[in-house]
């Protein structure tokens, strides 16, 4: 079903703050409190909302490092992809990892206590033939200027 604008203003507005009332959020579309929460209860229900979740500043969580390793796989069999996959997914370190085109075949962000500990990290994944990685290329973070979970709407 295709958004539409109130749809949209809703959606920008809880990616803003996902904590809104209702009434708040009926007051941005112009709609009463009880259809603007039928309506955030259908997007949910159609999977437009994942869920809600609390964004930490990275200072209460301790000192880290963050990379950006760019992973190419050996070889694309779908067991080496899924070992692989499966990995990342159930890696702690791992924030996000998304499968990219390009030389590489993921990009994998990951949150270390320090480089050693991303040393660490990356040699065991390299030890573990199951994972298949040929290459891992690090880049590190040095400053963040701009991080949105969002997505902008139109």
């Amino acid at each position: 079903m295709p958004l539409d604008p109130i749809d949209r203003k809703l959606l920008a507005a809880l990616q803003r703050d996902g904590r809104a009332s209702m009434e708040a959020l009926s007051q941005q579309v112009n709609l009463s409190a009880r259809a603007t929460l039928n309506r955030v209860r259908k997007l949910e229900a159609d999977g437009h909302i994942e869920g809600y979740r609390a964004v930490l500043a990275r200072s209460s969580v301790g000192e880290h490092v963050s990379v950006f390793a760019e992973i190419a796989l050996k070889d694309q069999r779908r067991a080496i992809v899924t070992c692989f996959e499966q990995h990342m997914a159930a890696t702690p370190e791992v924030v996000a990892c998304y499968v990219i085109s390009g030389r590489y075949d993921y990009l994998v962000r990951v949150a270390c206590r320090d480089l050693a500990h991303y040393h660490a990290l990356i040699s065991a994944w390299f030890d573990d033939v199951t994972l298949g990685i040929e290459k891992i290329v690090t880049n590190t973070e040095l400053q963040t200027i701009k991080e949105f979970a969002g997505f902008p709407l139109r």
